[in-house]
């Protein structure tokens, strides 16, 4: 594997404002910062395309398992392919859950759950300002 993508505070938040990121974009990416429920751009958003990595463009999941989870945060059943996300125990907020992060940048993007649908199981709960959606 690769060594993760390094830059400094100054430089995302630069790179992320040259994309026309969401505000919250570096705060959420950079900071674990969680976006309201029902806010996000993606939230409901079913067209088909690929949904990356707003820092460094990394395929993160495929529209084909992305699911109305009714959490208000966009949600998936699977990574586009394995390895593409980065697991780690979260205790923030006196509650122990799985954080997800790009594994190519470290980006913060949201939450897996064991309470998804068939045939994985996972809820991938991202909050859409960690995304850029590219269209097929």
């Amino acid at each position: 594997m690769s060594a993760k993508i390094q830059k400094t505070d100054a430089e995302w938040k630069a790179l992320l404002t040259e994309k026309g990121a969401e505000p919250v974009a570096f705060n959420v990416t950079r900071h674990a910062a969680t976006e309201r429920p029902f806010t996000g751009k993606y939230e409901d958003n079913y067209a088909e395309g690929t949904y990356r990595c707003i820092c460094c463009d990394a395929e993160l999941f495929d529209s084909s398992t992305k699911f109305d989870a009714g959490c208000g945060w966009p949600s998936f059943s699977q990574e586009v392919k394995e390895g593409a996300i980065e697991e780690h125990v979260d205790k923030a907020h006196g509650m122990t859950r799985t954080e997800t992060v790009c594994a190519n940048c470290g980006a913060h993007l949201g939450h897996v759950f064991p309470d998804g649908p068939t045939p994985t199981g996972l809820r991938y709960c991202m909050n859409s300002a960690s995304l850029d959606f590219k269209p097929r």
